[in-house]
């Protein structure tokens, strides 16, 4: 069992997620995102704004590591100043999203928010970074810190700067 410093929450308080929910959590997190990314182009960024508990989102777009295709994911909006924070969380579950791979291999993305579109690169920290920016991050979603404490995977995260 890995514990990291910076995480407050201890692993003993983290209720686990079943190996045999992962499945039908990963399609559930795949449709309801495909169209939380609808709705929220559709109207501007006007609707379907917010996750469950007022955390507003931003739609990031990205090259497919494999397919090449242009892909887009809602996740939540981590500003700070003119750069913001991408949190490969999945919950807290064992594996990275998709969406990672796809920015490891492509971090040339936009992020689109209150209906504004940006050019962004995105830059995994590197531990010693995450380990500063995780108060920034636990003030903006507190649950990424129940997320991490859950998994031994050191949640990847991304620095996101504004290429234009």
């Amino acid at each position: 069992m890995v514990e990291y410093s910076y995480v407050k929450t201890k692993r003993e308080d983290v209720k686990p997620i079943p190996q045999e929910h992962f499945t039908t959590i990963k399609k559930f997190m795949k449709w309801i995102t495909a169209a939380n990314v609808w709705v929220f182009k559709k109207s501007k960024g006007k609707l379907w704004k917010n996750f469950p508990g007022g955390y507003p989102i931003c739609v990031v777009g990205m090259k497919g590591a494999k397919s090449g295709q242009w892909r887009e994911v809602a996740l939540i909006h981590l500003p700070e100043g003119d750069n913001c924070y991408l949190v490969a969380s999945q919950g807290g579950m064992d594996r990275n999203p998709v969406w990672y791979h796809n920015i490891k291999a492509n971090p040339d993305i936009t992020i689109m928010h209150n209906g504004v579109t940006r050019n962004m690169r995105a830059r995994q920290i590197s531990e010693e970074e995450k380990a500063a920016a995780w108060p920034h991050l636990c003030s903006l979603y507190p649950d990424f810190d129940e997320y991490q404490a859950r998994t031994d995977r050191a949640i990847p995260v991304f620095l996101c700067e504004p290429t234009e």
